[in-house]
């Protein structure tokens, strides 16, 4: 890992694109449908929160992987 990698993960990156704003808006969207599925289909316990948990997760990877594309020209 280098410095720019430490400073590209640690720095705030707007979406700067409508492409990428309803890229993110999509992910978002998506993440929700199937949280409210997850919420009405699975018994309360410690497996339910660790699948909502894990798909808060993906839900942020998702938008990290967005937001971290380089730039366009």
């Amino acid at each position: 890992m280098t410095a720019d990698d430490v400073i590209r993960r640690f720095t705030f990156h707007p979406a700067d694109t409508a492409e990428r704003r309803q890229a993110h808006e999509d992910i978002r969207s998506s993440c929700l449908e199937l949280a409210l599925t997850l919420h009405s289909e699975l018994p309360v316990g410690a497996e339910k929160q660790a699948a909502m948990f894990r798909l808060e997760e993906v839900m942020f990877w998702a938008n990290a992987a967005i937001a971290r594309q380089p730039k366009e020209a």
